[in-house]
């Protein structure tokens, strides 16, 4: 389950990337709104919030964590709070950027709020992967 979340990892990045970069092209050259590369970081992200999650009420570092020894190891913090909180969030901001791209009336609007919802999600999904232990890494 750990190599599925952290291959479904490197999808998801791609496709954030993919989106990001087709929707800043349509934003700064004033293209129509492409509904379908927006939706591809969409389905991405879902689906790799539903096996993070699997992921995290299943695995002994998830729920069952909260403890304050784990609270003061920052590798133990990072897995059980930190980790999911920020994907958390970040998958919330992709869909609010799909969400409200989707009822834009015009496609500048569109491109834009896809373009900076999507990479502020970005920001926060790297900031807080676990680098040191990420299996698709050693």
């Amino acid at each position: 389950m750990k190599h599925l979340h952290s291959t479904l990892a490197v999808v998801l990045l791609l496709a954030l990337v993919i989106s990001i970069i087709i929707t800043a092209v349509n934003y700064f050259k004033s293209n129509p709104y492409n509904r379908k590369i927006a939706l591809i970081g969409f389905i991405s992200a879902h689906l790799q919030l539903l096996i993070g999650l699997v992921l995290y009420f299943t695995s002994p570092l998830g729920l069952k964590s909260f403890s304050g020894e784990n609270m003061s190891n920052s590798l133990s913090r990072l897995y059980f709070l930190e980790h999911p909180l920020l994907m958390l969030i970040a998958i919330v901001l992709v869909t609010i950027g799909y969400s409200k791209a989707k009822k834009a009336k015009e496609d500048y609007k569109a491109n834009k709020t896809v373009f900076f919802t999507y990479t502020i999600a970005l920001i926060l999904i790297l900031s807080r992967i676990p680098w040191s232990t990420w299996s698709l890494l050693n």
